[in-house]
């Protein structure tokens, strides 16, 4: 998903960043989805190139190494809202239900309206990468109701503009439904996914998102989600808001 970002209604989407990848196909899956609200990247691949020749080696981790500690195993949350998980998506299974949300004008800045190959090759480049990022279907009271991306962020291109540190870990967000949009569930849901990437992975010290600086409602959710303003950073295109939500801090924002 990209790294362009206009201002946009509070609960419309949730994106966060890319994926620096040992290949093209890890790279290329996406382009940056801002941060909140439906925004993307419009970054192209001679961006993105750039970025290959940083590569994190990840050819040396143990066979049965998951980058991100196994995102279907971690668990359900309960919220206010109720019981909410994670689930990796089944292309087979899932591919008609994103395309349909991804064609839904509240996600125009994903770029990925149109037939569902658009979207099935978008989701196909991640699941064939090495892990570093997991597309999933978030499910609350056993409804589909939201797309979310984890990912690597120090893995990611996003680590080109920012201090980086090992397993820093990011969250892009879309909600599927209208009825979903503008209720207060963007900042739940952020708060509960940040705690459980927190909670599972015991490296992980930080969850990291970056949207438009001028993107209000998008950082006003994050505020309400306990991330922190950290800084202004310079991306391929848009000064963005570095969102963090710290391990230390998640008791006390």
């Amino acid at each position: 998903m990209p790294f362009a970002d206009p201002t946009t209604d509070p609960g419309t989407a949730v994106p966060v960043t890319a994926g620096l990848g040992s290949d093209a196909g890890c790279d290329a899956h996406r382009a940056t989805p801002g941060a909140y609200a439906g925004e993307r990247d419009a970054r192209g691949t001679a961006q993105l190139s750039v970025s290959l020749t940083m590569t994190r080696d990840t050819s040396l981790l143990p066979a049965e190494a998951d980058l991100l500690d196994h995102v279907a195993d971690w668990g359900p949350a309960h919220t206010s809202a109720g019981v909410f998980h994670l689930d990796p998506v089944r292309v087979d299974r899932d591919l008609p239900l994103i395309s349909g949300w991804m064609n839904d004008p509240a996600a125009g800045f994903w770029e990925l309206a149109g037939p569902q190959d658009v979207t099935e090759e978008h989701l196909r480049a991640q699941l064939a990468c090495d892990g570093r990022s997991v597309p999933c279907i978030g499910v609350l009271d056993g409804t589909p109701m939201s797309y979310w991306e984890i990912y690597r962020a120090d893995l990611d291109p996003l680590a080109l503009h920012y201090p980086a540190r090992p397993h820093d870990t990011g969250l892009h967000l879309l909600f599927g439904a209208v009825a979903d949009r503008g209720r207060g569930l963007g900042g739940l849901l952020l708060r509960a996914v940040a705690d459980l990437a927190l909670a599972q992975r015991s490296s992980c010290a930080r969850v990291i998102a970056e949207p438009d600086i001028r993107n209000t409602p998008s950082i006003a959710a994050f505020l309400t989600a306990g991330f922190r303003f950290s800084a202004e950073v310079d991306l391929p295109a848009k000064r963005a808001a570095l969102m963090v939500r710290d391990r230390s801090l998640r008791h006390l924002l």
